[in-house]
């Protein structure tokens, strides 16, 4: 949810009971599903497993038991779930008006709740009301953010029952003892938090007022032991910023080495890109973030949840505001960079209040195109500036095209799709107005090609990106105008979606029918139309996450092209050809071969091209 122009807007730890210890060290440890913003620590948002098709509301529950409205919207982001992989959901709460937050665990089945856990967690300054950001992280624990900038963390996430907290701070546990109003007072958590697989979870602060310690507005990490490192933004930054980003949830590289996270002044611009070592919190780069049509600052608004994504290949890409504001029709710019920062390519045309989730190549398979993959991102246009015509897109990163709007160049766009819900409340100058897309992260379903994504006007969609059709939607609300919300999938394919501050487990009327089983060995089925003239399709099956290869050869056993190289999930995938070599020249007419493999075994099928 975006104020258009043209709009007017309307304590310290408990003692456990023996009893509770036993319980807590012999339950089983949970491993996340779901573990926090975006899905993990690159913040892709590839769902696990397919998602079970959106036939039903299995069952809901409160996110907000205080909802503020401004008129008819909702200016608040609410944090993502979590899931476990026993199937345990964990929703931050907002119990208060303005403040006072829990947490619910429910059991992903049926909603039945298992716990509660209290936090003193107060909120930074703020204009929305930000997210509350929760992570799951090694040993089976959950961390939850609390007063001073502290953590509460807990285990034993799948069984009933009383939970307690462990309180942990980065700044060390007998500092925050001695004067724990003081700190309460100063230290605020303002973003997601983010874990790494050794259980070190990373975050962001702000200091408001002074504190005993003299500790400046930062970045911290905290790790399974409770130690603590932490660095000022403007020491980070080397003086060119004095906050971290709310809602910002820091990224991690592929190899847990490097964290990215953006920062900023008092104001919105100038924002900064940071990437800084995990190991110690050490600056590796600082990127000035700017608009790329006026050379601008470019904003990094208090209002959004904007977060990095990491890609397959390092890329880093980050959504920021234009400068001056409403210069790109309040879209922003979807920024892409490597690891180092550098600026890698052209823009996305929408980048505010987003993080982009990313497309494998198997989930667009009418794209043929050499991309080794591919990013979802919003594409609201809003009216006001724009003409209403709200869409989500899959872009191109590697292509490009010129924006019809700004005229600037731009990631081409492989496919787009407006919303559903025409928007009367535009008036009529706007005539072809949809309701807004309402997200900052969406699932990809990589298994059944396709995107689940909330809108404005309360309903969650599945977008099928191999017929750029809604496949399947459902009703959660009569709909509302709302800051963005993420889309969440757990280990049995149930998908979850937050609307009018209420969670919804959505999926299919068998419910606890499990998943479709991954095979044991490489499947690769028959090509399909075969023959073919302008293209066939070959769905393939992993029994596990493996790096693969899909190639096309010839007769001779020449390779002719490679439809497909990288990493994949374990699951069901697609392979497309076109008839063309690795050149774009169309092959003569005959017999040819496609040929998957994964470094152990190969499997082939023959396919057959004509005039």
């Amino acid at each position: 949810m975006i104020s258009r122009p043209l709009r007017a807007t309307r304590r310290s730890r408990p003692p456990l009971l023996l009893a509770m210890t036993l319980l807590v060290l012999a339950a089983p440890r949970a491993h996340a599903a779901w573990p926090m913003h975006g899905g993990n620590p690159q913040h892709t948002a590839l769902a696990p497993v397919p998602t079970q098709s959106l036939q039903q509301i299995h069952w809901q529950m409160p996110v907000d038991l205080n909802p503020q409205y401004s008129g008819d919207v909702l200016f608040i982001h609410y944090g993502s779930p979590l899931v476990t992989e026993g199937n345990t959901v964990i929703v931050p709460v907002k119990v208060g008006v303005a403040d006072t937050f829990r947490v619910e665990a429910r059991r992903g089945s049926d909603g039945l709740p298992l716990w509660q856990l209290a936090t003193d967690y107060q909120l930074p300054p703020h204009s929305w009301v930000p997210s509350v950001g929760l992570t799951l992280a090694h040993a089976g624990r959950v961390y939850v953010p609390g007063a001073g900038g502290t953590l509460l963390w807990t285990g034993a996430l799948d069984m009933p029952g009383p939970h307690t907290a462990t309180r942990v701070a980065f700044f060390g546990n007998a500092a925050y003892a001695s004067n724990p109003a003081a700190f309460n007072a100063s230290l605020k958590i303002c973003t997601p938090l983010t874990a790494d697989a050794k259980g070190t979870v990373y975050f962001g602060f702000v200091a408001v007022v002074a504190n005993p310690l003299g500790i400046q507005s930062g970045i911290a990490a905290v790790d399974e032991s409770g130690a603590g490192r932490f660095v000022s933004v403007a020491t980070a930054s080397s003086g060119l910023a004095t906050q971290i980003a709310t809602n910002c949830a820091p990224a991690l590289s592929r190899d847990e080495q490097t964290l990215y996270i953006a920062a900023r002044t008092g104001s919105s611009s100038p924002g900064h890109l940071l990437a800084l070592a995990t190991s110690d919190l050490s600056t590796r780069q600082v990127r000035l973030l700017v608009d790329p049509v006026t050379a601008m600052g470019a904003s990094v608004s208090a209002n959004g949840t904007a977060s990095p994504m990491i890609a397959p290949d390092d890329k880093v890409y980050y959504g920021v505001l234009e400068n001056p504001f409403g210069s790109n029709a309040v879209r922003g710019w979807m920024l892409q960079f490597d690891a180092d920062l550098n600026s890698t390519g052209a823009p996305g045309a929408f980048g505010w209040d987003h993080t982009p989730s990313l497309v494998p190549l198997s989930a667009a398979p009418g794209y043929l195109g050499p991309a080794p993959y591919l990013i979802m991102t919003k594409y609201n246009f809003y009216a006001g500036i724009g003409n209403g015509e709200n869409r989500i897109a899959v872009l191109d990163p590697f292509a490009t095209q010129i924006d019809g709007f700004s005229g600037a160049t731009v990631m081409k766009e492989v496919v787009t799709i407006l919303g559903a819900t025409p928007d009367p409340d535009q008036g009529p100058s706007f005539p072809t107005a949809v309701k807004e897309w309402c997200i900052n992260t969406a699932v990809v379903d990589p298994f059944r090609h396709s995107v689940l994504a909330g809108a404005e006007d309360g309903k969650l969609y599945r977008w099928d990106l191999a017929t750029n059709t809604f496949s399947e939607q459902i009703v959660l609300t009569p709909g509302l105008g709302e800051a963005y919300t993420p889309t969440v999938c757990g280990p049995d394919g149930q998908v979850y979606a937050i609307n009018n501050a209420t969670l919804f487990a959505v999926g299919a009327t068998n419910v606890g029918a499990p998943p479709p089983a991954a095979p044991s060995v490489l499947e690769l089925g028959p090509a399909r139309p075969n023959p073919f003239v302008a293209g066939t399709t070959l769905r393939y099956r992993l029994p596990r996450e493996s790096d693969v290869t899909v190639e096309v050869i010839d007769v001779a056993g020449q390779r002719v092209r490679t439809l497909e190289r990288g990493v994949l999930p374990a699951g069901e995938h697609v392979a497309s050809w076109d008839g063309t070599d690795a050149r774009g020249a169309r092959r003569a007419p005959g017999v040819y071969f496609v040929r998957l493999g994964d470094g152990v075994s190969t499997v082939t099928r023959k396919v057959l091209l004509t005039d």
